[in-house]
């Protein structure tokens, strides 16, 4: 599809060029010739002059014989000769033209096809893997339901745990769906920046009142290093994405382990940290991690949880729309430091 579109747009680059170029030849071709047609006359008209003024008569030289003389002096062959030699130049230059700009247009129609073509298959990648992921629920929700219908000996009890995993499903459908819906939401708002003070400290204690739970039933302590700092932004979304770290932080750290959590203005940045000393990525999956449903190999086995492999995408995405920058460190069976970096406000 991209190659006939590249292919069409190349055409219609040299079909404008072309016409440009035709039409300035011609314009060029006019002026020229036009010139050059002045100025046989002109010359010819100097040299009548000339020979008026002279006494032929002595020479015995007739009216005719000047006559003569001017057409010699003015070859009207030369001047012909040298408009078919500026029509072969213009025509030799447009052909040059043709090449150059036919090559150039096609290398311009893949530059301008680039973004789409990215654009396109990041969206086909996104349904393919958005479908992946909501077949398997489905798919065990469906397969539930079958079975128990098919039960003879079907209860109230049997009833209840039917309707208590199929809940579970469907929360698990509507956390999908719901990160789907954050990521398409955070595509739109990159064009308009979030520009609000907003107080660190105020974000990160709201997050750390979310993942409160989940750290207690680890026995994993978080230790609040957080400067008085004000940055540009959003507060909600500032405060998902700190969750989002705490978050991942504590699902993959050990029991009885200890989660760093820093914030201070360095050179008009705010550089905020979250350090934690659990599993660690390989360096084969540190380059994925920010990929939409993307989930490293020891988080599948050494963890179980209903992860998607959306949260570190959607905090991509939130640092991106703030204008930062965010990035990770990482050994694995060491820990990892995701470092993010946002504007102060000012």
């Amino acid at each position: 599809m991209f190659n006939r579109a590249r292919l069409k747009l190349t055409v219609q680059y040299l079909l404008i060029i072309m016409v440009i170029s035709l039409s300035f030849s011609a314009i060029i071709y006019q002026v020229l010739t036009f010139e050059l047609s002045r100025f046989s006359r002109m010359q010819r008209m100097r040299l009548e002059h000339q020979l008026e003024g002279a006494d032929f008569q002595v020479n015995n030289w007739s009216r005719e014989g000047q006559r003569v003389l001017v057409t010699e002096a003015l070859d009207p062959g030369l001047i012909t000769e040298t408009k078919q030699r500026l029509l072969f130049t213009l025509l030799a230059v447009n052909g040059v033209i043709l090449v150059l700009a036919g090559g150039l247009g096609y290398l311009l129609a893949g530059k301008t096809l680039q973004p789409i073509q990215i654009m396109v298959d990041e969206q086909n990648q996104f349904i393919s893997d958005a479908s992946h992921e909501l077949k398997t629920p489905l798919t065990a929700l469906k397969t539930s339901l079958e079975i128990h219908q098919r039960d003879k000996n079907f209860n109230v009890k049997t009833a209840k745990k039917l309707i208590q995993g199929s809940l579970e499903e469907v929360a698990k459908l509507q956390k999908l769906t719901e990160s789907l819906l954050q990521l398409a939401q955070f595509e739109e708002l990159r064009s308009q920046p979030p520009n609000q003070p907003v107080d660190v400290r105020q974000v990160v204690k709201q997050a750390l009142n979310q993942v409160e739970v989940l750290a207690k039933n680890k026995n994993i302590e978080i230790k609040d290093q957080v400067e008085n700092v004000v940055v540009k932004g959003n507060f909600d979304q500032l405060s998902q994405l700190i969750v989002i770290l705490l978050d991942n932080a504590i699902k993959y750290s050990p029991e009885k382990s200890t989660v760093n959590l820093k914030a201070k203005n360095i050179n008009g940045r705010v550089i905020l940290e979250v350090i934690d000393k659990g599993i660690g990525i390989s360096s084969y999956n540190l380059p994925k991690i920010f990929d939409r449903f993307y989930q490293a190999d020891s988080a599948r086995t050494k963890n179980d949880n209903d992860s998607y492999g959306l949260g570190l995408s959607i905090a991509q995405k939130i640092v991106k729309v703030h204008g930062g920058q965010i990035e990770v460190e990482s050994v694995e069976g060491k820990g990892s430091i995701f470092k993010v970096t946002l504007p102060v406000f000012s």
